[in-house]
């Protein structure tokens, strides 16, 4: 019977796997892109066991959840990722355990995530989120396109902020390649004004090979390792 490092194992190997595959065929070296484990209604005895795996970055949507799992897990020394939607009044809290903040779509945000790091005395770094849905549909998160400049001086602007580059999620409805080729040009123009702007964040468990054809440094994965999501309340 199969424990439950042994099912992360399986899905941990598949995924580099499919990540490797992805590289060969676009002519990229699989070093180029990272992979940051979405860990987000799992336990932490989970995150340990892919820790013994050789993970280095996870990802969490959840405040109270990511604090509690840093502080039980502060000895593995993980890179640790907020990539949900964020709410004004809450950015200020994640400093207290997020590394990299993935899902900055919003001026309004930027000065409570630059108090939040100056009152912990940590450096940040952010991803702007830029919405990839075409116009008229109903949008998720994420930045309007004609909203990104603004946004990414804003960011590069603030005390305890680093502009790392962008991140998005491909649309339910419609062709996640032309989806990524559009987040490809957004950030070329980006890096035109933020040339340290080299991060772009793209795909998931069902499209990262779209992802890193079309330049992704980095993926998000999370069923496709760690199984179905738990139910929660």
């Amino acid at each position: 019977m199969s424990t439950r490092a042994d099912e992360l194992a399986a899905g941990l190997d598949r995924v580099r796997e499919r990540l490797a595959g992805a590289c060969r065929d676009a002519g990229r070296d699989p070093g180029d892109v990272a992979l940051t484990v979405v860990t987000k209604f799992f336990p932490a005895s989970d995150v340990r066991l892919l820790a013994d795996l050789g993970v280095t970055e996870v990802a969490e949507n959840r405040h109270q959840e990511a604090l509690a799992k840093r502080e039980e897990l502060a000895d593995l020394g993980l890179r640790w990722h907020f990539v949900g939607g964020l709410q004004s009044n809450k950015a200020a809290a994640l400093v207290a355990w997020a590394d990299v903040v993935q899902s900055v779509d919003r001026v309004k945000l930027v000065a409570p995530l630059a108090r939040g790091a100056e009152r912990e005395g940590r450096e940040v770094d952010v991803l702007v989120q830029v919405s990839l849905d075409p116009p008229g549909a109903d949008q998720r998160a994420g930045a309007d396109p004609d909203d990104l400049p603004a946004l990414a001086d804003a960011v590069e602007a603030a005390e305890g902020l680093h502009l790392r580059g962008l991140m998005a999620v491909a649309p339910n409805d419609g062709d996640p390649a032309r989806a990524f080729d559009l987040l490809a040009g957004l950030h070329a123009r980006l890096r035109e004004q933020h040339p340290r702007a080299e991060e772009l964040s793209a795909g998931m468990s069902g499209d990262l090979e779209v992802a890193v054809m079309a330049g992704a440094t980095r993926v998000r994965v999370g069923s496709a390792i760690l199984g179905s999501r738990p139910s929660v309340a």
